[in-house]
């Protein structure tokens, strides 16, 4: 593989300098981190499951007119993604209480809500990732009032079709996050695209007839069986190989 120069790490995924001007290669670790980083693990296989379910999500919201950073899967572990400016905010739209809403709120987990819930978190580490309002991201200039008017729109959309096709395997999107990018075109024009990623890391999928996790909490819970779930949710979109996950020996991240 060829040396490429490498943009960014995160917790999940590596970033990397594309073929074209514009381009991104979006590599997906096995990484497994919960409680604001405190809790780590390697779960072999992970990122690549969630590269596959990524791109097929992906592709199928950019069907339906949801612009997305992402172009083309690369390979097992990488995909080619639009050059965007990410903006610092997870969306976090919820349709069940669960995880920290329940606590905050002290709704019992697994309350269907009066209506979807949109939820604005920075994204800082450091801050461990504070909830903010509309207020503060205005004032302090990390998106405006038309941002987050296209990010609401488009969250909400995504919320519609991804409830319909879970459920259509047997799964409630309980919640997600969503992370945003700015793209610019060749004349400098602007739009929001949906960035990073959608996977069981980002999403809370539960069995519509057991409630059984197909999710992150798995991990964060200790319940076991993470890499099983991920292959579960993989297996009923359709897009995991009959009797094997697949070659999860694949190649390590460039260096």
């Amino acid at each position: 593989m060829s040396r490429r120069r490498r943009i960014y790490e995160g917790k999940a995924k590596v970033l990397y300098e594309g073929p074209e001007p514009g381009t991104i290669v979006q590599y997906f670790k096995d990484d497994a981190t919960a409680q604001n980083g405190q809790k780590k693990a390697v779960i072999q296989g992970k990122g690549v499951l969630n590269n596959r379910i990524s791109e097929y999500l992906m592709t199928r919201l950019s069907e339906i007119g949801v612009p997305t950073h992402f172009m083309r899967r690369l390979n097992m572990r990488e995909q080619l993604i639009h050059e965007v400016e990410i903006i610092p905010l997870e969306v976090v739209v919820r349709n069940i209480a669960a995880g920290s809403f329940s606590k905050r709120f002290n709704v019992p987990e697994g309350t269907p809500l009066p209506r979807s819930i949109i939820e604005y978190y920075l994204k800082s580490d450091e801050l461990n990732d504070p909830m903010v309002s509309e207020e503060h991201i205005t004032a302090f200039g990390w998106a405006n009032a038309q941002d987050l008017d296209d990010m609401v729109s488009l969250s909400l959309r995504v919320n519609d079709y991804l409830t319909g096709l879970f459920l259509g395997i047997g799964l409630k999107l309980v919640d997600f996050k969503l992370e945003f990018g700015r793209l610019y075109d060749e004349n400098d024009e602007m739009r929001i695209v949906l960035a990073d990623e959608i996977s069981p890391d980002n999403c809370r999928l539960w069995d519509v007839q057991t409630n059984e996790k197909f999710d992150k909490d798995r991990f964060r819970q200790d319940l076991g069986g993470v890499i099983e779930a991920y292959q579960e949710v993989a297996r009923r979109l359709g897009i995991l190989p009959e009797g094997s996950v697949v070659d999860i020996r694949e190649t390590q991240a460039p260096t």
